[in-house]
């Protein structure tokens, strides 16, 4: 064979090799999963990453023969981030989904740019009732606040509750949880005496607690997002609202599993409505918790569920599409879907596209020596009163 030949031959399979590679490359289906890794909603992105990573390790990191990549970025909870990062993800990586979303402004300043790329926004953390209006490619597997915020405002007013103070953080899940457990509340013939709003970022919470022990209710009606309750309670016990017998009720961001062990006994008796609890009696969650708890050294909070059935969606949808990355295709193949969550059965509304599930009325109780969310009560299959009552 001449010199001339074996080259033009050794140049054709290099060449082959390249070609090959690109197109390897490309079999990989990428989520840019955006989450605040740092600053005051840190412990929110932090579960929903060890949980997406503990399902991958159970599940594998191959659907519907499509290897599954992870692209993590941390936004800080700053929408502006939370929007550059997207069209990074978007442009540069060729994502497939984007993921994540610690709070509603991130979720929502992404919407633009889910509609615009035809794929898939799944928010696993934010809780507004609008979010999933804003795109038509929004799927959630977190929760909203109307639907955990309208069952404690029912249970308030039936359970000897007659006044209330209200504290709420200042953004939109706030004002969601706000409006509508007063909405429940006052109709059940209960008075609210006194509304306070926090700011978002590194509120203080000691002069707002002075002002609602003054105002003397029989229970304080808190909306703080995952990661600040544990300040809340410490502030809650320092100025004496438990020894003054003002109760704590609200949705159960306030008592996040993955901190209510370092609240101390102040949180005993709090009562809250709220989809997941890590105490959770199924089989399932056992295991779901078993797994967690190995992996992280800690017990998983309500994020992490949010996080490990957003990324089994994403899972479950792939396999609905052979592994078409279609995003119109995927989000039908999303809507409707029904499985067993360790917070429960859930499903995705299809009309919506949010989510539907179980939430329970639950108590702050002692067990071999740590604090759990003991649930007493059941609701079930609970659609977002935010979009039902429209």
């Amino acid at each position: 064979m001449s010199i001339r030949r074996q080259l033009l031959l050794a140049a054709g399979a290099v060449a082959g090799v390249l070609a090959i590679i690109p197109a390897k490359a490309q079999d990989a289906v990428k989520i840019g999963l955006i989450l605040p890794m740092t600053g005051g909603q840190a412990s929110t992105g932090k579960q929903i990453d060890n949980a997406v990573k503990l399902y991958m390790q159970q599940k594998g990191d191959t659907v519907a023969g499509r290897k599954i990549e992870v692209i993590l970025k941390d936004d800080g909870a700053v929408p502006d981030n939370t929007k550059r990062l997207a069209q990074e993800l978007i442009v540069n990586d060729k994502v497939s989904f984007i993921a994540g979303f610690g709070v509603t402004p991130a979720a929502l300043a992404a919407a633009p740019l889910a509609t615009q790329a035809k794929i898939p926004e799944i928010v696993m953390a934010a809780g507004t009732s609008i979010i999933t209006e804003r795109s038509p490619y929004i799927v959630r597997t977190s929760f909203t606040l109307a639907q955990s915020s309208t069952i404690i405002g029912d249970w308030a007013a039936k359970n000897g509750i007659k006044k209330v103070a209200m504290l709420t953080t200042d953004y939109a899940p706030g004002n969601d949880a706000l409006n509508f457990f007063k909405q429940n509340f006052t109709a059940g013939g209960g008075e609210i005496v006194e509304e306070v709003k926090v700011p978002l970022q590194n509120p203080d919470f000691a002069p707002f607690l002075q002002r609602m022990k003054d105002s003397k209710p029989d229970a304080v009606f808190v909306f703080v997002p995952a990661g600040q309750g544990g300040n809340f309670m410490k502030q809650y016990a320092e100025r004496g609202l438990d020894k003054a017998g003002i109760k704590v009720i609200g949705p159960g961001d306030v008592m996040d599993d993955d901190l209510l062990n370092g609240m101390g006994d102040a949180a005993l008796g709090t009562v809250t409505a709220h989809h997941y609890s890590a105490a959770h009696p199924s089989a399932a969650n056992k295991d779901f918790v078993a797994a967690y708890k190995k992996a992280y050294n800690q017990r998983p909070g309500f994020m992490a569920v949010g996080g490990y059935d957003g990324i089994h969606l994403i899972y479950e949808a792939l396999k609905k599409t052979g592994g078409k990355t279609n995003g119109d295709a995927l989000v039908e193949a999303m809507k409707g879907m029904k499985w067993e969550s360790p917070r429960g059965p859930i499903s995705i509304d299809p009309e919506t596209r949010d989510i539907v599930q179980n939430v329970y009325i639950r108590k702050v109780e002692k067990a071999d020596g740590e604090l759990y969310n003991v649930e007493f009560a059941t609701f079930e299959a609970v659609k977002d009163s935010g979009k039902t009552k429209k």
